[in-house]
């Protein structure tokens, strides 16, 4: 799981401080996670989600398919 959010970050060409702004959370906070020091919050894993436009059982490892469910709100 913490290779696949490192992955789907520099696929993205983004930082870890662009991903930690976009989830208001701290560059080290974001970097905790993809280096596996911190379980990710499921509200984060949420937000990963979206913002890299998968789903939450991609990250996770579940599946290799990569489809984006989108919010029904």
């Amino acid at each position: 799981m913490y290779q696949r959010i490192r992955d789907l970050r520099e696929d993205h060409d983004m930082t870890q401080a662009d991903v930690a702004t976009a989830l208001h959370c701290s560059q080290q906070a974001y970097s905790n996670y993809e280096l596996g020091q911190r379980d990710i919050p499921s509200d984060v894993l949420i937000a990963l989600a979206e913002l890299h436009k998968t789903n939450v059982d991609y990250i996770l490892g579940i599946t290799q398919v990569k489809t984006y469910y989108k919010k029904l709100r």
